[in-house]
């Protein structure tokens, strides 16, 4: 983080920054789609990240390494995330449409207190279940029609709700690592053992697929966008201001990522909107802000 303190930005710049980078990761990951499988992104994203980020630690890091002792956590948390809730993103994004998967995955913050109350026993306030409750109506309109079907593929509902509750387990895993490691550091080893993970079912059931895409500008400029500053970047950074503001005040800015991803999905992808997605969009955030206002508060 000392490279960073050289910048003297506002603390809320580097919070911003990284919500506007993960919004995007919707985008360029709707890009990589249309070429490769969901796994084949995650190995490549993987791959570029880790060697991004052990260059960030050998030259301008101190030396830092896991220790013997918690390197089954490590590998607990890495099977969570990368590995679990990449394969579910990812698969979820495909099934569905990067609002859609953005405002689900926003979802995250709402439940952590339940995920805290039944692991650690911390205090659940009546005004969180109101910001559950109220992000689930937001969720219920967007992924309704008119005539009571489903807007979305269920399958993409399913992949994206795997995605939030792996990522619940992760932040309990996380929570103890971080008591000991740093941020970067604590990632650049979840990497590592993602692209292990991930090793065997990319030469199982894409290698072959994946080999046959030729390579375009879209591409590589869409991977490279995603690994470095979706999976490096925003960590960092994000991470810099929770050291600056606190863990409850940088949350807050996580609200900013469907509004990130909506704004980008209609310029870039042409995704349309109702009235009745963005209402579902403006509940979901409103859930989440109430959930996160009243934990700043008490």
């Amino acid at each position: 983080m000392q490279l960073l303190k050289k910048f003297h930005l506002p603390a809320p710049v580097f919070a911003v920054t990284a919500m506007l980078f993960w919004g995007l990761s919707f985008i360029w990951s709707s890009v990589l789609l249309k070429y490769y499988q969901p796994i084949t992104i995650i190995f490549i994203r993987l791959i570029i990240s880790t060697a991004f980020l052990f260059a960030i630690i050998h030259f301008f890091w101190q030396d830092e390494k896991i220790q013997k002792k918690d390197f089954k956590l490590i590998c607990l948390s890495a099977l969570f995330n990368p590995f679990l809730y990449f394969l579910c993103e990812n698969y979820g994004l495909k099934y569905s449409t990067p609002t859609i998967a953005s405002v689900i995955i926003a979802m995250i913050p709402v439940f952590s207190p339940l995920i805290a109350f039944i692991t650690m026993k911390e205090k659940l306030l009546p005004v969180n279940f109101l910001g559950i409750f109220i992000s689930f109506t937001g969720i219920i309109i967007m992924l309704m029609t008119p005539n009571l079907s489903l807007a979305a593929d269920i399958r993409g509902i399913l992949f994206l709700s795997g995605a939030v509750l792996t990522s619940l387990f992760y932040s309990v895993t996380l929570r103890k690592l971080t008591a000991k490691y740093s941020a970067i550091v604590i990632i650049a080893y979840q990497n590592l053992i993602g692209i292990v993970l991930f090793l065997p079912l990319f030469l199982l059931f894409e290698f072959r697929s994946t080999v046959q895409v030729p390579l375009t500008g879209e591409i590589i400029i869409s991977m490279l966008s995603l690994a470095i500053f979706a999976s490096s970047v925003s960590f960092v950074f994000f991470a810099h201001s929770v050291k600056l503001l606190g863990i409850s005040k940088s949350n807050i800015y996580s609200n900013l990522i469907p509004v990130f991803t909506a704004g980008f999905s209609y310029f870039l992808l042409s995704e349309t909107f109702s009235i009745q997605k963005i209402a579902g969009i403006a509940l979901v955030i409103g859930g989440v802000y109430l959930s996160e206002r009243t934990k700043r508060f008490h």
